[in-house]
This record gives C-alpha cells, sequence and structure tokens, in this order.
C-alpha cells in the first residue's frame, strides 16, 4: 500500500517537472446573483482539456506556461472565453450571464454524462421541479426524484423514497452537508424541503464516492441558495393548504448575503369552522377541536472574508403537530363533573452547520465544517376529570408521553487537491457524536391522592462515529477515466468497536464521442438502523445504533452501465445492477413499538436482502419541450432466520415494473405546463388463506385466527397515475410571480392504491 501511494505521488512530481506548468483557479458565480454555479465547467479547446467547479464553484486547472483561450459555460448561462497568458499561477473569478431566450440558442456548458466517472448519479434542475404538476400544489424535490429510474415511493402520495430495494433509512438525505433524519411533512406526503431556498439536488443511486459514508442505499445531497448578493429580492406564493416566502440579498454588497424561507399550512384554520359546526349540531355537551399544522423555516448566510477565505452559515427548522381535545360533563348526585382529554403527536427536526472554506494555493482546497442535527419525535395522551368549579384540584389526572429522537454534534474536514488536469484529488476525515432517544415512556397518575410517576424503557445510548476517505478521480488514457477510493470508518458504542473499510472504484470506458460504458463497485457501511412497523403510518419509526448485539449495515453494489448522447439534446442511459444487503432488522412477528415491556433490542430480527434490476432512463435536455420516460425492471427480496420460515420473501414495497413519463414545454415566459404519468406494478402483501375459530380452556369459540402460509404472498393490482399542471407567472412589482395549478389525476378504476 506504501509503495502504491509512493509511485503515485512519484508520477505526479515527474509529471510536474517534466515542462512548465501554472495553475489557474477561482470561482464561478451568477452574474445576476452572485449565487455559486455548482458544476460549472472549465475547458481549454486547444489542449482537450477541463475542470469542474466544486460545490462552492471553486475551480483549479493546472497548464502549459504560454497562451490559452479558455470557456467556462453553465446549463442556462451565456458561456464566457477567456484569453489568458500563463507565465504563473493566476486567481480568476469569473461572472456568467443568463442565456437570452431566443428559438436558436442551444443549451451548452453541460458536464457530458459520458466524459465522467459518474454513475448512477443524477443532477435535478430545480427549473424543472418547479414546473410539474404535484399534489395540492406543493412543489417537492423527494417526489420529483420519485419519477427516477430505481427510485420509488412505496406508495401513493408519499414522499418516503425507497432506492434499489433498499429501505428509507438508508437513504443519506444532506441538507448543506448535514444529514436529515425524518424527511417528511404531513404523515409522508410532503418532504421537508421548500424548492424555493434550494440551489441544487444530487441524487446518487451507486458508484458512490468515497467521500460519502453512513448509509448503503443513496446519496440525496441538497444544497441551500447562498443568497443574491447583488440586490434584495423575493418571492411567495398562496397554496391551496400553504402559504410561503422567500426573500434573500445583500448585507453588504458583493461581500455578505443573506436568504431567508419559511412555509406553514393552515388546515388548522381552515378547519375550525367546520369542526365547530359539528360541535354545534352534535346534540350534546361533548365539545371536540383538534387540527393539524406543519411548518418549516430555512436560512442562510454567506460571506466573503477575502479571496482564499469565506464563512457560510445555514440552518433549518421544522416542526409538524397534531392535536385532539375535547370535553364532557355529566350529572351524578346533584353535582356537575367534567372531563378534559388531550392528545396528539409531533415531529421535526433542527440542524445548524458553519463552514469555513479556504484556498491554500492554487491546486488546494479545504472546507471544515461543524454541524449539529438534532430529531425528536413525541405522541401522547392526558386524561382530567373534577367537579365543577374545583379545576385546580381533580379527582382523577392521568397522562402518558412516547418521546423519541436522535441528537448530532459533528465536524468535517474536506480537502480537494488537483495536481494537474488529469487528476482530481480529494481526502478528509470528520467524527459525530450521536445520542440515541429510542422511545422514553412516561406515565402520570393522580387518583385522590394516590399518585404515580414512572418513566421506563428506552435507555439512551450514545455512540462515536470516526470516518475518513481518500479518493481520485484520474484518466488512465485519452479513452478511460476512473475514480478509485477508500472510505474507512470506526463505531464505538457500549465499549464494542466496529470498523470498516469501504472501497469505492468506477470506471468509464469511451467507445467514440458520444458514448461510453461505465462499471463501478461500492462497499458501503451504516452504523444506524430505523425500526420501522409498516402495519400504521404513523412518523413512529425508531432510529437505533448498531449495538453490542445488533451489528451494522452491509451493502455491497455491483453496476454496469452504457450511455450514449444523441441528437437535438436527447440521452439514453442503461444500468444493471446487483446489490447486496447484510445485517437489516424487521420487529420479530407480533412485536412493534408499543411492546414497552422490552428493550427494542428484545424485538428485532436480523437479516439481509438483496435486489438486482434493469433501468433504462431517455431523456430530452434541451429545447422548449424536455423531460424524459424511465423504466425500471427489478427484484427485490428479504430472508430472515426467524420469520417466514427462513425461507425468502418479496420485500414489501418490491414492485417488478415502473414506468415514468415527464415531460415539460414553455410556450413563452408567461405559461409553461408539465406533465407526469406513472405505472407500478403492486406491491406485495400479506394475506391469511384461511380463517378458523380458537377453544378457550372452556371449549368455546373465542377468537379467530388466520393463518398465513408466508409472508408477502399476494400482488396488489397494478397501479397508474396521470397528472397535468399549468403554470402561469405574472410578475408583481418586478419581484414575485403566482402559480396556477391545474391538476388532474386519472387512474384504473378497477386498481387500488399500493
Amino acid at each position: 500500500m506504501k509503495r502504491s501511494i509512493l509511485l503515485l505521488f512519484t508520477v505526479i512530481a515527474f509529471n510536474g517537472f517534466a515542462q512548465t506548468k501554472h495553475t489557474i483557479s477561482g470561482y464561478i458565480k451568477d452574474a445576476e446573483t452572485g449565487e455559486a454555479l455548482i458544476g460549472a465547467k472549465v475547458y481549454v479547446p486547444a489542449l482537450s482539456v477541463g475542470a469542474i467547479a466544486n460545490v462552492y464553484g471553486f475551480y483549479s486547472l493546472t497548464l502549459p506556461e504560454g497562451n490559452h483561450e479558455i470557456t467556462y459555460s453553465f446549463v442556462g448561462k451565456t458561456p464566457s472565453k477567456k484569453l489568458v497568458t500563463l507565465d504563473a499561477d493566476m486567481s480568476l473569478n469569473i461572472d456568467l450571464t443568463p442565456t437570452g431566450m431566443l428559438d436558436e440558442v442551444v443549451v451548452t456548458g453541460e458536464v457530458k454524462q459520458h466524459e465522467s466517472t459518474d454513475m448512477s448519479t443524477t443532477d435535478l434542475p430545480m427549473s424543472k421541479v418547479k414546473s410539474l404538476p404535484v399534489l395540492l400544489g406543493e412543489v417537492d424535490i423527494i417526489k420529483t426524484a420519485q419519477l427516477l429510474p430505481g427510485i420509488s415511493s412505496g406508495s401513493e402520495g408519499s414522499s418516503v423514497i425507497y432506492v434499489r430495494g433498499g429501505g428509507p433509512d438508508q437513504n443519506l438525505i444532506l441538507l448543506d452537508g448535514v444529514p436529515i433524519y425524518n424527511a417528511n411533512h404531513l404523515f409522508g406526503f410532503f418532504s421537508v424541503f421548500n424548492a424555493d431556498a434550494i440551489n441544487n439536488v444530487k441524487i446518487i443511486k451507486g458508484g458512490f464516492p468515497a467521500e460519502y459514508g453512513g448509509r448503503i442505499s443513496s446519496v440525496i445531497d441538497i444544497r441551500m441558495k447562498e443568497g443574491d448578493m447583488k440586490k434584495i429580492h423575493g418571492e411567495g406564493s398562496v397554496g391551496i393548504i400553504s402559504s410561503k416566502f422567500m426573500i434573500n440579498g445583500p448585507i453588504i454588497k458583493d461581500k455578505t448575503s443573506f436568504m431567508i424561507s419559511a412555509r406553514r399550512t393552515y388546515l388548522d384554520i381552515l378547519a375550525k369552522p367546520f369542526i365547530a359546526l359539528a360541535n354545534q349540531n352534535n346534540g350534546s355537551s361533548d365539545k371536540v377541536s383538534g387540527g393539524y399544522f406543519f411548518y418549516d423555516v430555512n436560512m442562510k448566510i454567506n460571506h466573503i472574508i477575502n479571496d482564499k477565505n469565506r464563512i457560510y452559515f445555514s440552518a433549518y427548522l421544522g416542526d409538524d403537530k397534531f392535536y385532539v381535545n375535547s370535553t364532557y360533563d355529566y350529572e351524578s348526585n346533584g353535582k356537575t363533573y367534567y372531563e378534559e382529554s388531550s392528545g396528539g403527536l409531533s415531529w421535526g427536526n433542527k440542524i445548524m452547520a458553519l463552514r469555513w472554506n479556504h484556498q491554500f494555493g492554487p491546486k488546494l482546497f479545504a472546507n471544515t465544517t461543524l454541524n449539529y442535527s438534532d430529531y425528536k419525535f413525541k405522541t401522547g395522551f392526558a386524561l382530567k376529570s373534577y367537579e365543577e368549579g374545583k379545576e385546580n384540584t381533580p379527582e382523577q389526572n392521568f397522562s402518558f408521553d412516547y418521546l423519541s429522537g436522535i441528537t448530532d454534534w459533528g465536524g468535517t474536514m474536506h480537502f480537494s487537491y488537483y495536481p494537474n488536469p488529469n487528476h482530481k484529488i480529494e481526502f478528509g476525515v470528520g467524527e459525530i457524536y450521536h445520542t440515541f432517544k429510542p422511545g422514553v415512556n412516561q406515565f402520570k397518575y393522580d387518583n385522590s391522592g394516590a399518585t404515580l410517576d414512572t418513566v421506563y424503557g428506552g435507555r439512551r445510548v450514545y455512540a462515536h462515529e470516526f470516518y475518513g476517505f481518500v479518493q481520485d478521480d484520474f484518466k488512465i488514457n485519452r479513452r478511460i477515466m476512473a475514480n478509485v477510493g477508500l472510505h474507512f470508518s470506526n463505531f464505538i458504542v457500549r465499549e464494542k468497536y466496529y470498523n470498516a473499510l469501504q472501497p469505492r472504484a468506477a470506471f468509464n470506458f469511451l467507445l467514440d464521442e458520444k458514448s461510453s460504458l461505465k462499471v463501478s463497485y461500492s462497499r458501503m457501511a451504516q452504523y444506524l438502523h430505523l425500526l420501522t412497523n409498516t402495519t400504521i403510518g404513523l412518523p413512529t419509526d425508531l432510529w437505533v445504533p448498531a449495538t453490542d448485539t445488533i451489528p451494522f449495515q452491509i451493502g455491497d453494489q455491483y453496476a454496469l452501465g452504457y450511455t450514449r448522447e444523441l441528437e437535438k439534446g436527447y440521452r439514453i442511459t442503461t444500468e444493471a445492477y446487483y446489490k447486496q444487503m447484510n445485517n437489516m432488522i424487521e420487529y420479530k412477528e407480533g412485536a412493534s413499538f408499543f411492546d414497552t415491556s422490552n428493550d427494542w433490542e428484545q424485538l428485532v430480527e436480523v437479516g439481509k436482502g438483496f435486489s438486482y434490476g434493469l433501468e433504462v432512463l431517455l431523456e430530452k435536455r434541451t429545447g422548449k419541450t424536455t423531460g424524459w420516460i424511465g423504466y425500471t425492471l427489478s427484484w427485490t427480496n428479504r430472508k430472515f432466520e426467524n420469520l417466514n420460515n427462513g425461507d425468502i420473501f418479496p420485500y414489501r414495497y418490491d414492485s417488478r415494473h415502473d414506468i415514468s413519463v415527464v415531460v415539460t414545454h414553455k410556450f413563452n415566459d408567461k405559461i409553461d405546463v408539465g406533465l407526469v404519468w406513472v405505472f407500478s406494478t403492486g406491491n406485495a402483501v400479506t394475506l391469511a388463506l384461511q380463517q378458523y375459530n380458537a377453544l378457550d380452556d372452556e371449549y368455546y369459540f373465542n377468537s379467530v385466527v388466520e393463518h398465513v402460509d408466508e409472508r408477502n404472498n399476494y400482488r396488489m393490482p397494478s397501479y397508474h397515475r396521470l397528472d397535468l399542471g399549468v403554470n402561469i407567472h405574472k410578475k408583481k412589482m418586478g419581484t414575485s410571480h403566482l402559480e396556477f395549478w391545474i391538476v388532474q389525476c386519472l387512474q384504473s378504476p378497477e386498481s387500488i392504491l399500493p
């Protein structure tokens, strides 16, 4: 290993002395807003070499001494050509202006997929996300991601995602580099991400770069907007169930910017008149009130200290709350008594990140991050009874609360080194301090002076997760490129020490100027589990760690793909994959989170999963009409020694065929339309084959027992849906726009929601 590293740096050093070279570096930004252009392309046609801007807009390119014409480009921006004379290292920041809306304009600047080692990777443009029809007019990046091959929602309307047969816990969802543990609002119907605050979304299903770790199925890397450095402006909308606004601009022009967005539903407000009317017409003294709402807030501050140093602070706060209250009165022995009951549940995320970007030189860029993430779930109910006029001295007072969650404190250091145009070396280290709260039950009872206050279950678990990585994205020759790396991690919990070496490799073989063949292998380790009860639709899932009795998850994925760029902006991508997932957990037969008499480790079984399939994606990425057709053929199975008699059974969300058709058309700056059609094979469910009466000790038939031969033995009917959306944009005082949605849903009459 040491000899290989020494040889690598010897070759790099030899190339550096072969001829005099210098490095040009800097940041690529939007000329109108000052926002970083993530993934902007830098290219020198005469030398056929180039570079890609990172997530902060930074680029570095080493070239021979002399004169060079360099082209800077980005999708939707007018390319900029610069003639530079390199006789020393130099810094050059570039501002790109928007492309004029002309029919003959061809969108340029996109990194061709067949020229990159990235595999099973998709960048979601926010313009596409905002133009598609969505449920109740709520723009949702996760629902857009569900339209891609290999990604499914599991059930209609849900924003939970299942990637290549994996579970929802196996998706690493990052908001500005900080993990989000529950990405759902409204019991899973919407995601927590406000599209107005998002700048870039990158989805990785396989061929994972070594910088990512901690999950075994996918990475969804979401970056918030940094804020306009030039002028203050904003936008807002009033929807069917929620309203939102976003404002951003400079605090110090060209130096410091801010962005803040907020969203809140008003389902609770809309429901009040109907609840009041129901109370008036119920003909009794019973009074019921309740409601549901969610809110979220995104904010970010971006400050340029100087050409070599920048700092960012970003935060997210979101919460969902559902509540029900009721009162009841009755007469007894000439006195009036009241009973009050209340119940509900709430869940939410808080995250914060403080970043420092430092450029050590033209070839070395560093990002240091400190972050905090907190997810909490709470449900409970209370009952109080008292005599009229004695509210403060109740005769009976009872309450129950159930709490769970996970809190993280973390830090990372990530370095990018650009020795020459053929190599991009990245390395870094990080640490996360986890606090798991896997279910705390609290009972309080007071009856005429007799009191009980008990807390049990869900002992807190503390853990440290250390990790590091190194990778090199390089060209072997003119037709072969590779990304080879190693991610290594350690996990310490209850004096148990785990470690995992996770090799990653992806190779790209250019077949010609428009097509390539790719192959990749990834090993991923995951030290967290999500304990899920599939029989209920509430956010009662518990995040729990690998422990001294429950091992950590390991995922191995192999993928083979072919990509071809076609005429008129079309592209076709085909991928085949095989994935094995070890040490997955599920509840034992009949167990659930309601079982408070045992610790969670006693309620689960450990097993494995297998998934394999074929994905095809045909895209049209330029012109007024854009979109894609995606098809997935897949098989997903599970095997647990003590479930289903130890036999392999299909996963609950195994779906043989999935098809998605996505089309958007822009008539002009005021009107655009979107159409989505999806088809899916029905999910697998467990149904009893027989029922019979059971005898008790007195030989009476007093219960019904169902006989099930195997898990998930029945396939639900296939499902399809058609949505149509129309956007009408109208500027108000030059600062905002309104969106009007028309959504039509069509599905086969005989279909049942999967």
